[in-house]
């Protein structure tokens, strides 16, 4: 007499399926060879705008350092100010969180953000544009990342 074969639930399928996600997402951004910089969080301190930057560097190898131009815009588009980002060692395939405080900015005063280009970028064998060649930017928060 043939035994019936048990099928997993579709709830068991899901989270099997789910599971795996985390893995194919961090390989695909190891596949692109690019690095990507997401503004994950503002938030207005005593000494200023505290800004919180995730970056995941999917180059192919580490980066040793990698410093960025940095230019604020307030919402009407006019520049508030032109800086340095060191986002220091960004290890490839590990997500890392970087925090500036921009001293005596107003975060709900900014409207844009632009990544003007790698003031440093010290990356071996990957090349001095592993800083800005397929950088991607995007934003959490209502101001715009742009590069």
């Amino acid at each position: 007499m043939p035994r019936a074969i048990p099928r997993p639930s579709l709830s068991a399928l899901l989270v099997a399926a789910l599971a795996l996600l985390p893995a194919a997402l961090s390989a695909q951004d190891a596949e692109t060879g690019s690095l990507t910089i997401e503004l994950n969080a503002q938030e207005q301190v005593e000494a200023g705008c505290k800004l919180s930057f995730l970056a995941r560097n999917g180059a192919g190898g580490d980066i040793a350092k990698a410093v960025y131009e940095t230019v604020l815009f307030d919402a009407n588009g006019q520049v508030e100010r032109l800086t340095l980002f060191d986002f220091g060692t960004l290890p490839a395939g590990k997500p890392r969180l970087r925090q500036f405080v921009v001293p005596g900015a107003q975060c709900d005063a900014l409207g844009q953000i632009l990544i003007n280009g790698a003031s440093t970028c010290e990356a071996g064998a990957l090349g001095a544009d592993a800083c800005t060649r397929g950088l991607t930017l995007s934003s959490r928060t209502d101001v715009e990342m742009l590069g």
